[in-house]
């Protein structure tokens, strides 16, 4: 919906909201205290109660099957129902909360029955996650570690052939603001000949994009890429905690394994594909002399319309940063258009060998940097592993993050003639590592 013909919402902090206006609408889990987690909407400064809008009889026919489903403590059954569900939803919201509702008066009679101050409950996990799934799909954060490594070669051959990725913990996936404790492990210290054991020396941040799977397909049977998207329930954000010095000595032959497995930590929040179609774009083009993607991953729909154009910030709060008084310092700016894969790309090769993918399953997109330092998604970049220092306006320098620093995430559209739609926070606090 443009700008110009945007309704206003009788929800009133929702009208110029620049996260949670009329054109967004996320789903969530929330909870009170001392009731139940349950299924909400975000609008303004509030969560619509999905739980008391279904016993209120306020939806009907497929839009009441899928509020239904929304309303309970995961999301993962709502999920599952696909998108033609979730549009009848979003459309019976919108006129629910328009400020032209027929149901308006009986709506604000309700109260805080069906709307709760955001800042007065707790937010959850959005579902359940079966699988965790980490991409590589950010070319210029694997062209600036690779270039760490191997300064003539930074990118693998297979890497312009097939999105790359491994498969994460699950179980230490958690909502934005949950504490991040500093992992134990082993580490191979410069000049070593064998290994030593503590915590971790080089913990850092990943900056991605979060994608939650929605329907489904069965084992052996592989997801087209002209009908991938349809498989996607939404996106949020994803931060891929990483402890640099256990991934170094581990990940040869097979990869990350306890350097990424303490942490994944998620916003609570779960944008909508169709709250996002103002902001689809075309994939940006491939540098002349890289290969065309094998058949399998080419869509020329998926081309010209499959890239999603988010401005995605990273911020960082030390605890004399907190002591003081001052506000997180922003350290990064950067893209979703920075993928070098798409969304329906991925989910195409996760399923071509018959991998069977569910709902709630979650993908990260893998770190999104840019070409430059301020744009870089993690410390590993802007400090060149360590070797430059980050300053911060507090007089602090960073090489890595310390105990008590604070990682926060924010991601925002913007088009001109648009709504902005955000994504709200993915927060998360380093606690010392465990003795």
């Amino acid at each position: 919906m443009s700008a110009q013909t945007q309704p206003c919402s009788w929800v009133e902090s929702a009208n110029g909201h620049s996260d949670f206006s009329l054109a967004n609408l996320p789903l969530g889990v929330f909870s009170r205290d001392g009731e139940q987690p349950r299924g909400g909407v975000a609008i303004g400064d509030y969560i619509f109660d999905l739980s008391a809008a279904c016993e209120a009889g306020l939806f009907e026919g497929r839009a009441a099957e899928a509020a239904k489903a929304a309303s309970a403590s995961s999301l993962n059954v709502f999920f599952a129902l696909g998108a033609s569900a979730r549009k009848a939803l979003r459309e019976a919201l919108q006129g629910l909360l328009v400020e032209s509702s027929e149901q308006r008066e009986r709506l604000q009679g309700m109260g805080e029955a069906l709307l709760h101050p955001m800042n007065k409950c707790r937010m959850h996990l959005p579902a359940k996650v079966g699988d965790y799934t980490d991409f590589y799909v950010g070319i210029h954060h694997a062209n600036n570690v690779g270039k760490l490594f191997r300064p003539d070669n930074p990118l693998l051959p297979n890497y312009k052939y097939v999105p790359i990725g491994y498969h994460g913990r699950a179980s230490t996936i958690d909502v934005s603001g949950a504490t991040v404790k500093r992992p134990n492990g082993q580490t191979l210290p410069s000049g070593a000949t064998e290994p030593s054991f503590g915590p971790s020396k080089r913990l850092d941040h990943e900056l991605e994009l979060g994608i939650w799977i929605g329907e489904g397909n069965a084992r052996g049977e592989a997801i087209p890429i002209s009908e991938a998207g349809a498989h996607v329930a939404g996106f949020c954000l994803l931060n891929d905690w990483s402890a640099r010095d256990l991934q170094a000595w581990e990940y040869q032959p097979l990869g990350p394994f306890l350097s990424k497995s303490f942490a994944t930590s998620v916003s609570p929040w779960v944008v909508t594909p169709e709250a996002l179609e103002p902001f689809r774009c075309a994939q940006p083009t491939r540098p002349e002399g890289d290969p065309q993607p094998l058949p399998y991953l080419f869509d020329e729909r998926d081309q010209q319309q499959g890239a999603l154009d988010i401005e995605l910030e990273v911020l960082l709060q030390t605890q004399a940063m907190r002591d003081k008084g001052l506000p997180a310092q922003r350290i990064t700016l950067s893209s979703t258009r920075n993928m070098y894969w798409t969304v329906a790309q991925m989910v195409a090769h996760h399923s071509v060998n018959g991998c069977s993918l569910q709902p709630g399953d979650l993908f990260g997109s893998g770190t999104l940097s840019g070409v430059t330092t301020d744009s870089c998604g993690s410390l590993l970049e802007i400090t060149a592993g360590g070797k430059q220092v980050l300053e911060l306006a507090s007089g602090e320098t960073r090489t890595f993050l310390e105990d008590g620093d604070e990682i926060i995430f924010r991601a925002r559209c913007q088009r001109e003639g648009y709504a902005s739609i955000g994504f709200g926070e993915c927060r998360g606090r380093v606690l010392p590592a465990s003795r």
